[in-house]
């Protein structure tokens, strides 16, 4: 870090962050809410476009878990089976206190499973739907989506005021913030990356680059609040990389025309911001100009991005919600929607309810 750089950047960042709500503007601050008091109040299932071949060497189990992290399950199975964790595959991590279901495979060749495995997994918290046989590990990242499902309690169910917070999401869509989870307990993964990055990275400091993530996902943050605050998270600017909803799609729009708008006004096309790293942008005019500034705010975390050798990617600003339904009981509230793989239902929760946790 240059001693420009360490005059330029802030010693420590300010935790909570005041990242802006899309719907303050016109609506004000949403009411109190509660949210995951138990883990059946947050339901969370995986939906992947394939299944299983139903042969192989990789056992694959599609299992409900409560109260469990992926990791903890990914331990258990590997320990049941006698196997290492990393032969062990999931497609994404889960938070603990929740009901998740998602797919599961360990890698078993030439061997049955254990004699009363769904068993075991069961005393643990663990319930095996479904296993099947499949050639290949499952790999990180491959799922399409997740479908929640959220009980919501408190002072907010009476506000008429969240049904009409939930019908503009779902008209206008949601900003794609990274969760509070991303960054842990008072924002200490931030400040353990700040540290990292600082004195350079390494693997054997950050195996699974959970402190690379919280850095990159901080400063996307950071690019989507100030779209959010001068209102321009769900226009297309010049310059912009736009991503095709539902797909990896990107192209970049030198000036959006009338058609480009409108198709963005529909959800189809969404702005990105830069997930930083090495490599050139391909956004141009304002955008870029953006992502320099991003750069010139946090030069000290951006450079010891860079050093670290992540790639540069791209994250869509906005997120649009899938088969969403609103569901009114005694006292209570349910959502259900779902969201792309690496969305964070947090992000629609923070527009709908006020909460210490959001």
């Amino acid at each position: 870090m240059s001693d420009t750089d360490a005059r330029r950047e802030p010693d420590a960042i300010a935790w909570p962050p005041s990242w802006p709500r899309v719907l303050d503007a016109d609506f004000g601050p949403p009411p109190a809410g509660e949210y995951r008091a138990t883990p059946e109040d947050f339901q969370v299932a995986e939906v992947l476009d394939f299944a299983p071949e139903g042969q192989g060497e990789h056992l694959w189990l599609h299992v409900e878990k409560r109260d469990l992290t992926t990791a903890m399950a990914v331990r258990e199975l590997a320990r049941l089976c006698e196997a290492s964790p990393r032969d062990v595959g999931y497609s994404g991590m889960k938070d603990r206190v929740a009901i998740t279901r998602q797919w599961l495979s360990v890698q078993l060749p030439g061997r049955e499973a254990p004699a009363g495995l769904a068993e075991a997994l069961a005393e643990r918290g663990i319930r095996v739907l479904a296993e099947a046989r499949h050639p290949r590990k499952l790999k990180r990242g491959v799922h399409r989506a997740n479908r929640f499902r959220l009980r919501i309690t408190g002072p907010a169910v009476a506000d008429p005021a969240l049904e009409v917070r939930w019908a503009r999401l779902v008209e206008q869509g949601v900003a794609n913030y990274f969760g509070p989870q991303r960054f842990g307990p008072d924002g200490r993964n931030l400040q353990r990356a700040r540290s990292l990055l600082a004195r350079g990275w390494r693997k054997r400091d950050d195996r699974d680059g959970m402190l690379l993530s919280a850095a990159r996902s901080f400063l996307f943050n950071e690019q989507l609040a100030e779209r959010v605050h001068d209102g321009s998270w769900h226009r297309l600017l010049p310059g912009e990389v736009a991503i095709l909803d539902g797909t990896a799609s990107q192209f970049t729009l030198e000036t959006p025309d009338a058609e480009l708008e409108a198709r963005a006004a529909r959800l189809d096309l969404h702005g990105s911001g830069v997930l930083w790293g090495v490599g050139g942008s391909v956004a141009a005019g304002e955008a870029l100009d953006r992502e320099a500034r991003l750069g010139e705010r946090y030069p000290a975390l951006c450079a010891g991005l860079e050093r670290a050798g992540v790639r540069l990617a791209r994250r869509a600003l906005r997120l649009r919600l899938g088969e969403p339904s609103l569901t009114r009981g005694e006292g209570e509230l349910w959502l259900a929607f779902s969201l792309p793989r690496g969305a964070f239902a947090t992000a629609v929760l923070r527009e709908l309810i006020a909460h210490s946790t959001l």
